[in-house]
């Protein structure tokens, strides 16, 4: 068993990576989750109810893509080519989406930008970080996931500006103001694709920057990979047929429903108790205590990830979540407060997890064909979210309602994670080698 480094010396064109994969999971938030936060409040934008229908079936279609690719092992030549493909298409239509006026022509970008930005940075770039970063990914995807606490806030605040209550309507104003995030995507991409390579190796760099090999030795194993995953024993019927793959990403699944579901609805849920958070700075103040807790979150949670396991952070993750919906649930100001710091937490942590799993628990030969299952379902689950959210909000309970929720969704999830077995995991892996002539005595990275 592989242990993972705990350092953050990732090396220069690691942190480079760090940075194309952190802007390309920026603009996720920024083509979903700021048009349906603020643009319901727009005429002919909205309402909430229909953006969150076109989120979700956007989010379906990316994973039902997703499903398709990974049904022949070895179906992605090359991720980065990939990545590039996938970021300038998600680059035109964000662009699209802030110039094109309000009506049906609109809304039909905003399902495309969403379904692009979600299959470009959560999917195909996050496999390069696990090919980067086998036994590091936790950390990694700590730092990277700042994106989504940090994004959230950032457009959170910048979307109070286009309040109906302060400027008398939202407009398309508010979405043509997102040019310098969109700047930021564009720069992360073009520094990607300057230097990043499919293999750290193509680039003189080291898997988990560990120099401690020699280049013939790294060279060999990037060979053997590229080999070995044209004919990986976990296609998408033994992945999606071994139950320990659902014990692990059903409880991703739901950590990131309320995640991203809840962010989604922010004004929604925050504004009922916004006096009371006038000392803050109302739901500005709020969003950006949310992206510290969240950045907070991300970090602690991917080095204990690191240090203890994939499961046991993910266990750990939904204890949080299962608290934060005791509080929200009580139905003060004081309490809601208390329990988004913990959202802010398991939000910060839910998207390290996918990338996490599929590394630990799999071989890394099999990392991309697993991932490409884990991550669609997981997705699945999270697609329905934002329009979850809404239609509990919109009951008598509201925003207690949403939280209510959110302890029940803990509840499965833990008693989940603990089911889950990561030897089982190895007994279906032999089974499926043997059966296809492989050896077993290969070492699989993870296990704990």
């Amino acid at each position: 068993m592989q242990q993972q480094k705990k350092s953050i010396n990732f090396g220069f064109r690691g942190w480079l990576l760090i940075l194309w994969v952190a802007t390309g999971m920026f603009s996720y938030v920024v083509a979903g989750n700021f048009p349906l936060n603020i643009m319901s409040n727009a005429p002919g934008y909205g309402p909430a109810g229909p953006l969150s229908m076109i989120y979700t079936g956007a989010s379906l279609v990316g994973i039902i893509i997703q499903v398709i690719v990974s049904r022949k092992p070895g179906a992605i030549k090359s991720w980065k080519k990939l990545s590039v493909i996938l970021g300038i298409a998600s680059l035109v239509f964000m662009v699209l989406e802030m110039v094109i006026p309000a009506g049906v022509a609109w809304k039909i970008v905003f399902g495309i930008a969403t379904a692009l930005t979600a299959l470009y940075g959560t999917w195909a770039l996050s496999v390069l970080v696990g090919v980067w970063f086998p036994r590091r990914k936790g950390t990694v995807m700590g730092i990277i996931t700042f994106a989504f606490p940090i994004g959230n806030a950032l457009l959170g605040g910048f979307a109070a500006k286009f309040l109906p209550m302060a400027f008398g309507g939202v407009s398309g104003a508010a979405l043509k103001s997102l040019w310098p995030y969109v700047l930021v995507v564009l720069i992360g991409f073009i520094i990607g694709v300057i230097t990043i390579s499919e293999f750290p190796e193509q680039v003189g760099a080291y898997r988990d920057n560990d120099k401690s090999m020699t280049p013939e030795i790294a060279n060999a194993m990037m060979k053997a990979e590229e080999e070995n995953r044209k004919t990986t024993v976990w296609t998408t019927g033994h992945t999606l047929a071994c139950p320990d793959f659902w014990f692990i990403t059903v409880p991703m699944g739901l950590l990131l429903m309320f995640a991203v579901g809840a962010m989604t609805q922010s004004m929604a849920i925050i504004n009922p108790y916004a006096a009371d958070y006038a000392w803050i700075g109302g739901y500005t103040g709020v969003m950006y205590v949310i992206a510290a807790f969240g950045i907070i979150g991300s970090y602690i949670f991917g080095l204990i990830d690191t240090k203890k396991g994939t499961k046991f952070a993910i266990v750990l993750s939904h204890i949080v979540m299962l608290v934060s919906g005791i509080l929200g649930a009580i139905g003060n100001s004081t309490a809601l407060f208390i329990g988004l710091i913990l959202l802010a937490m398991f939000m910060g942590a839910s998207s390290n997890y996918t990338v996490s799993a599929a590394v630990q628990y799999w071989r890394i030969e099999d990392f991309p064909s697993v991932f490409s299952v884990v991550n669609p379902v997981a997705n699945f689950i999270n697609a329905f979210g934002p329009t979850i959210v809404a239609a509990l909000i919109a009951t008598t309970l509201g925003t207690q309602a949403v939280f209510i929720v959110i302890g029940i969704a803990a509840i499965i999830s833990i008693i989940l994670g603990l089911l889950f077995k990561p030897a089982r995991v190895k007994e279906f892996d032999d089974k499926y080698r043997e059966a296809a002539g492989k050896p077993l005595d290969d070492v699989l990275v993870g296990r704990k």
